[in-house]
């Protein structure tokens, strides 16, 4: 085998080693198109040693054509030579399994088989089905060799068949049958053919529902922004969505992988333990996995008296209070024109009056001296009392949260588990395998398993948090958790864990990739993708505050609504925000009692 690292082209031929190559094969890279194909590598499958079968020849043979020969080269071309039936079976399997195709691979197969058997076989295997093939089977005899050139169609005007597309003599070479072309593209027109996909619930890309038609049938509904996506792409392509039903997200990539279903429109994310196993469109989105937490609750309302002034500024207030009339009761008993019976306790009350704002007595500033600290005194009482009663207003209509966790070292200070639901012991395994500390230290608090529901439940009476899908998380708050007032109890964190390409699995080195990709660029090109997205959130949320007022008139029923805000739109205050002031009335009327109680007993 001479080795093709430097040629621009490949042939690949593989034999069973009991069939050599008709003249055939050697007119048609002559005499065609296809002498460009400059290198030729020759795997020959040999049977020489005992216990050894054709599915373990070539199952050592087609990794290392594909390692020496296909992925070294820009452009390939296999030449597979047999006349065993079983042998084409296996190829057909095997070159699957090593992965020696891609669409831009062609596939000739020259073979002399009946053409019940070619009917049987084309469309029973994806490779010679679906992938770039073309059978050159031989139909003549020896004194009159002919070959006929068929392929298979699975979507054409006529439905899935096989096509005789060209015959080949020695005396006239290659002639053409049909309008097919010896390695046409399959895929550009599908004809209103008929394709399977699978997916699952996941707003806002995929939803179903059922619903009942005016003849009593049952139809499904699709809708969400990747069936859209996948709807308009069917539209341009000429085929059907068939939705195949699947039972769990693992039974959606199952079958991709089986190759029954040809797409999953569903995002997911590529990661490498699923690039393993089957193949993605073009990344269309990155899928972020974000966090929803329950929102902190909000500080007792008791303490809204408290709030606008911190605690340094009451500690200073009261040790003014405390100071400032010990040094006014001093400075009138000194002054010979004041009054010398006034006592400490009255002093105490008139200045802690005029801080409250009431009036100036006139018993504490008969001297200059008591007059300019009175005044000190009111001017502080007045500068504190406008700076107190600014943040009162604020601290009452403003509700004063906690701080919330917003980044991914926060979140892992602040919980205790992290749910996430089953398909993410891969996300589990990645984190925990990191070098990463931080990483390290979420892969040891996921639990995967809860669904989202379960989770964002659970966050609700647990220190936990539930990691998803950011979009699928927004909606599903939206749709399930939104208020009359269009509030809802758990927030999204700012901060996602390793954002990640998206696409949609499909089969490894599907032939039709090419024409999905190019239509779902031309999609979110024209910014359609992120307007469907857009708009059904903006629905969710209006359509949730709708079913919640509902709900309320339907058990509130002749009641009127309470209402958030008066008629110019500002908070109107509840018992809620005031009872601090009530609170404190009323520890001064207990206060009250116990000092008139002992007044009484004083007497007695």
């Amino acid at each position: 085998m001479r080795s093709p690292l430097n040629a621009s082209c490949t042939t690949i031929a593989i034999t069973d080693s009991t069939t050599t190559p008709p003249d055939v094969v050697k007119d048609l890279f002559e005499k065609s198109a296809l002498d460009k194909w400059q290198v030729m590598a020759t795997f020959e499958v040999t049977l020489e040693k005992r216990n050894t079968t054709i599915t373990d020849r070539l199952s050592k043979l087609i990794p290392l054509a594909r390692q020496q020969a296909r992925q070294l080269s820009w452009c390939s071309m296999v030449v597979v030579v047999s006349l065993d039936p079983d042998f084409l079976i296996a190829f057909a399997e095997w070159s699957l399994k090593g992965r020696l195709l891609v669409w831009t691979t062609k596939l000739l197969v020259v073979s002399r088989l009946t053409n019940t058997q070619l009917q049987d076989l084309l469309p029973a295997h994806w490779t010679f089905s679906m992938m770039n093939t073309v059978f050159l089977n031989m139909e003549g005899d020896a004194e009159q060799p002919r070959c006929g050139m068929y392929t298979y169609l699975p979507y054409s005007k006529g439905g899935s068949q096989m096509v005789k597309i060209a015959l080949w003599t020695p005396a006239h070479g290659f002639k053409h049958l049909s309008s097919v072309s010896f390695f046409q593209d399959k895929f550009q027109n599908f004809y209103g053919g008929k394709v399977n996909v699978t997916s699952g619930p996941y707003m806002p890309y995929w939803d179903e529902e059922e619903v009942l038609a005016a003849d009593g049938s049952k139809t499904i509904l699709y809708r969400g922004s990747d069936y859209l996506m996948v709807d308009a792409i069917a539209s341009a392509l000429n085929f059907t969505i068939r939705v195949l039903p699947t039972s769990s997200w693992a039974e959606v990539i199952r079958l991709v992988e089986e190759k029954t279903s040809m797409i999953a429109p569903i995002i997911h994310s590529i990661i490498p333990e699923r690039v393993e196993k089957f193949h993605f469109t073009y990344s269309y989105a990155n899928s972020y996995m974000s966090f929803a937490l329950a929102k902190p609750n909000l500080e007792p309302r008791w303490k809204s008296v408290y709030y606008p002034l911190s605690t340094g500024v009451w500690i200073a207030v009261i040790g003014h209070v405390v100071f400032f009339p010990f040094l006014l009761w001093q400075l009138i008993r000194a002054g010979h024109d004041g009054n010398p019976n006034v006592g400490v306790g009255a002093v105490f009350q008139d200045m802690v009056g005029m801080l409250l704002g009431q009036n100036l007595p006139r018993r504490v500033s008969y001297t200059s001296s008591s007059r300019v600290l009175v005044a000190a005194w009111l001017v502080f009482a007045l500068i504190l009392g406008l700076a107190y009663r600014g943040n009162l207003t604020a601290s009452l209509t403003l509700p004063k949260y906690p701080p919330r966790p917003e980044t991914l070292k926060e979140i892992i200070n602040n919980v205790d588990m992290i749910t996430i639901p089953s398909y993410g012991e891969h996300f589990r395994k990645f984190y925990s395998d990191s070098e990463s500390p931080l990483f390290q230290a979420l892969g040891s608090l996921m639990n995967p398993g809860p669904s989202l529901m379960e989770g964002l439940k659970m966050a609700l009476v647990k220190r936990s948090s539930h990691l998803d899908g950011r979009k699928y998380i927004q909606y599903q708050i939206l749709d399930k958790f939104t208020e009359k007032d269009g509030s809802t109890p758990f927030y999204v964190t700012r901060e996602f864990v390793s954002p990640t390409p998206a696409g949609w699995p499909i089969p490894h080195d599907a032939p039709y990739k090419v024409h999905l990709d190019r239509l779902i660029v031309a999609t979110l090109e024209a910014g359609l993708y992120d307007k469907w997205t857009a708009d059904l959130m903006r629905e969710t949320k209006l359509r949730s505050q709708r079913r919640q007022r509902q709900r309320y008139a339907a058990g509130h029923e002749g009641q009127a609504e309470p209402k958030a805000v008066n008629e110019d739109g500002l908070p109107t205050l509840t018992i809620n925000h005031t009872q601090g002031a009530f609170i404190l009335l009323l520890l001064g009327f207990v206060f009250n009692t116990l000092i008139f109680s002992s007044e009484l007993l004083c007497k007695i």
